[in-house]
């Protein structure tokens, strides 16, 4: 059998939940896509999947093989990339697709990456904050946060982009502390139109515990700049992408608010059409986005909790200073 292929249609079927998904994805049929996991089980004598009538779980056995497997296909892919072609001669137009704040803040480093590299190539940025169909949208690679949705298409996960909530200090100074959440209702609260479906905002605690807080939204935008704009200026408080409130969050022009909770972050994909075969210049610039954008994420995300540890040192004094009452002259 071709251990490969079996693997690459595992993954993808995980990865779903769904046999016929992972077959729409891959341009096979449904029934060869059983077949190659019924082999790859019996190949390797366990179990893979336990199925239902609803749902797939992953065996211990089936989770252990899939975490090895999408090693083993990302380094199959990389060595392919980088002996298959120089990259000199990868010519031609990549459109890409992103989220407005993701694509303003953390692709154009990529971007330049990308054309230093493949200086013959030209690239198209899409940014849209709704669900972008590759194929309706001739969109060759998309970035995507959050749910994945529906359509046919094959994803790579990339990593988390953390969401912070912040507020300005000369807000806490004029308004008070934030101290609990409870407190949080007691405040204007600014956000993107798609971020929350409802006025309540989970928030993660201990790294298990999820709650949900009542948030009284004052603002909606359809963009992320004047959000984080007006939060700046103390309108209100509000929550942003790391990427978009890092260098706020180093020079104490925004501070986090209740840092013991952790706003829920978003996963991030990039996504390909299911096509075969897969244009050479397609699978090596998302090789290289998976790599390079990975990285930036993690010095982001390492960034912005120093920096944020550092600003509630410095404030610690100032704050508990406000919360003590004042004595009686």
């Amino acid at each position: 059998m071709n251990l490969l292929e079996a693997m690459r249609i595992y993954v993808r079927v995980v990865e779903r939940e769904s046999i016929s998904g992972a077959a729409r994805d891959l341009n096979i049929g449904q029934p060869a896509a059983s077949e190659r996991i019924e082999r790859l089980e019996k190949h390797l004598g366990c179990r893979l999947l336990l199925r239902s009538a609803r749902a797939f779980n992953c065996t211990p056995e089936g989770a252990t093989f899939y975490e090895r497997s999408k090693r083993i296909l990302r380094a199959v892919e990389q060595a392919v990339a980088e002996v298959s072609n120089d990259g000199q001669d990868i010519k031609g137009t990549i459109r890409i697709a992103a989220p407005h704040c993701f694509g303003e803040t953390i692709v154009p480093e990529a971007l330049a990456l990308v054309r230093a590299t493949y200086p013959q190539l030209d690239l198209e940025l899409v940014l849209n904050d709704r669900i972008v169909d590759l194929v309706t949208e001739g969109v060759d690679i998309s970035f995507r946060l959050g749910q994945l949705g529906e359509g046919a298409f094959i994803a790579h996960q990339l990593g988390q982009v953390g969401r912070v909530l912040v507020v300005a200090p000369d807000y806490l100074t004029r308004h008070g502390p934030i101290t609990e959440l409870p407190d949080l209702i007691k405040h204007p609260f600014i956000r993107v139109q798609s971020m929350f479906g409802t006025d309540q905002l989970p928030l993660r605690h201990a790294e298990t515990v999820v709650e949900s807080a009542p948030i009284r939204t004052a603002i909606k935008t359809s963009h992320w700049r004047p959000m984080y704009e007006m939060i700046l200026s103390g309108v209100g408080i509000g929550v942003l992408e790391e990427p978009a409130c890092v260098e706020s969050l180093s020079d104490g022009r925004l501070v986090r608010i209740l840092p013991q909770f952790e706003v829920l972050p978003f996963d991030l994909n990039v996504l390909i059409q299911a096509q075969r075969p897969l244009p050479q210049r397609v699978r090596m610039i998302v090789t290289m986005l998976r790599k390079c954008t990975s990285e930036m994420l993690e010095r982001v995300h390492v960034d912005c909790d120093v920096m944020t540890s550092c600003v509630e040192r410095c404030l610690g004094d100032k704050v508990a200073a406000f919360q003590r009452p004042s004595l009686p002259t």
